[in-house]
């Protein structure tokens, strides 16, 4: 199983100093973040896509482009792509771009987004969402099959036997599906063959079980065999899971309750933080130990072929989120790993 780590590249006041980093001083953390993420072993670097205040990840590509030059094993992927308010023969120019600065190492998860800044500030209608997302994936996949494109949709203008540059270094770009629990998503991406991320970040992780249970038969019962799966969820390692509960729950309620607002949600309480930090719980913060057990508990339930843990959904200095990367990297992994009969990563740089 990969094992790996996704980020928004937060820029929301720190709630015990009520600072605010720069936004250059943001960028320059995550930088660190992902080349130590590269160094220690870890799998995956996924960069989500969202536009507003809160984040400075709007363009994920430039990120994982400057992320590309700085490491040497690591898969870089969105997390996701909106692809709906997007330009698909972009998406794909720009991720051919990144797999050749990385030497095939780019993928792109694609979703429909949580968020919906980007249909007004691009000028989509949000009553189009899902026909949005429908078409566009066909002409990326499209793109991805052949370098000469002929295609024709409602929201787009026409392609009439144009070629798409660059291609990738990679035969054809990974590409993912990105869902939070709609079954709809879900058979879209099995009856197409694609590999599926479901987004786990409030609930009983069981309760996902149908879901991907309706994913792989539908994706046999397509003829497409068994395809990767990815669980993604929040989270957030220290020494001591005490240590992480504490120095975790302030950022991650500022965030969860402003979202509350936005949604309709209750505030967030520490009881129900520390509910969602329990065994049935979303939350994957705690000591390493916690970590391993919550990580292959749910291995357990999906049978799933990658893990992304999402450090951090709220502003925690970088001292911090660097000591969660390594151990995340160098005492969750192995342990996993070892528990799964996976074979060790390799650290050294390739040739």
């Amino acid at each position: 199983m990969e094992l790996g780590i996704s980020s928004f590249a937060e820029l929301i006041p720190n709630p015990a100093s009520g600072e605010t980093v720069s936004p250059q001083q943001r960028m320059a953390d995550l930088m660190e973040e992902i080349e130590l993420a590269d160094q220690a072993g870890l799998d995956v670097y996924a960069i989500g896509e969202h536009h507003r205040p809160d984040f400075i990840a709007s363009s994920p590509t430039v990120i994982l482009g400057a992320a590309a030059v700085k490491t040497s094993r690591i898969k870089l992927s969105s997390a996701v792509t909106v692809l709906s308010s997007d330009d698909p023969v972009r998406v794909y120019q720009d991720f051919a771009t990144v797999d050749l600065l990385s030497k095939g190492r780019a993928e792109i998860m694609a979703g429909r987004g949580s968020f919906i800044e980007s249909f007004p500030l691009f000028g989509y209608d949000l009553e189009d969402y899902d026909s949005l997302f429908s078409e566009k994936l066909d002409l990326l996949l499209k793109i991805n099959e052949s370098e000469k494109v002929t295609w024709k949709g409602k929201h787009r203008a026409a392609i009439n036997n144009l070629g798409v540059y660059p291609r990738p270094y990679q035969q054809k770009l990974p590409v993912w599906i990105a869902v939070g629990g709609t079954p709809q998503s879900v058979v879209r991406a099995a009856k197409l063959g694609l590999p599926l991320a479901i987004a786990i970040i409030g609930g009983n992780p069981a309760h996902f079980v149908p879901l991907v249970q309706l994913y792989r038969q539908t994706a046999q019962q397509a003829g497409h065999g068994e395809l990767p799966l990815s669980i993604h969820s929040h989270g957030y390692i220290a020494e001591t899971s005490q240590q992480a509960a504490d120095e975790f729950y302030g950022p991650y309620a500022v965030v969860m309750t402003k979202l509350g607002r936005e949604r309709g949600w209750p505030p967030m309480s520490r009881a129900q933080y520390e509910h969602a930090r329990g065994p049935q719980g979303a939350l994957l913060t705690g000591s390493p130990q916690l970590v391993i057990d919550k990580i292959l508990y749910e291995h357990s339930l999906f049978n799933n072929s990658r893990y992304l843990l999402h450090i951090s959904v709220g502003t925690l200095p970088h001292n911090q989120v660097m000591r969660a990367i390594e151990l995340y990297a160098g005492v969750v992994a192995p342990a996993v790993r070892k528990a799964l009969g996976v074979e060790a990563k390799s650290t050294e740089p390739l040739a």
